[in-house]
């Protein structure tokens, strides 16, 4: 029974909490439903938050999908508590908002609830003919400068799936480490 709680050996899978941040249109509701095998066709606005669980790799996933309009970000803080993984998403072709989720994300990064957590951008929207690729926007958000936690950005297009299972196989292996 494939995403059950038990794999063919009986142990139960390892249950993990995934904070999935970003600004407001970036496309943060639009990934979770694709790691979700869900349709991604009509996505509205989150007004709050969403939770999935997501099955991968014989971890259960717990994604805390919040809202990034200006009005939410300041309960983002809310959430970080006992996070496995920070998930960050970044709409790649709106260059005007790069200042603003380099800032967010820097204020985010310097929280203690999320020391050492690791760190995984998806630079969103790769789809689109007008986005920065993911080697530029890793510069601009200074993620080089990361030397207090594992860091991966990741090209994709949520709408389309691509590069969003690198992402998740980036994420598996950072916490199967993490465990060692």
């Amino acid at each position: 029974m494939p995403g059950g709680l038990r794999d063919l050996k009986g142990s139960v899978e390892q249950e993990l909490r995934i904070v999935l941040l970003g600004l407001d249109n970036a496309g943060k509701t639009t990934l979770l439903k694709c790691l979700a095998s869900e349709e991604v066709s009509t996505i509205t606005p989150t007004q709050g938050f969403n939770i999935k669980s997501v099955h991968a790799h014989g971890f259960k996933l717990n994604v805390w999908d919040i809202g990034g309009q200006r009005a939410i970000r300041p309960y983002w803080k809310k959430y970080l508590g006992n996070t496995d993984m920070l998930i960050y998403v970044i709409d790649s072709a709106d260059k005007k908002r790069f200042e603003e989720t380099g800032q967010e994300l820097a204020e985010l990064i310097e929280d203690e609830s999320l020391t050492g957590v690791p760190l995984l951008v998806f630079a969103n929207k790769q789809d689109l003919a007008s986005a920065a690729p993911a080697a530029e926007i890793a510069e601009g958000l200074n993620l080089p400068t990361y030397r207090d936690r594992q860091w991966q950005i990741q090209a994709c297009s949520a709408l389309s799936g691509e590069g969003v299972q690198d992402g998740m196989n980036w994420i598996c292996s950072q916490i199967t480490s993490r465990k060692k």
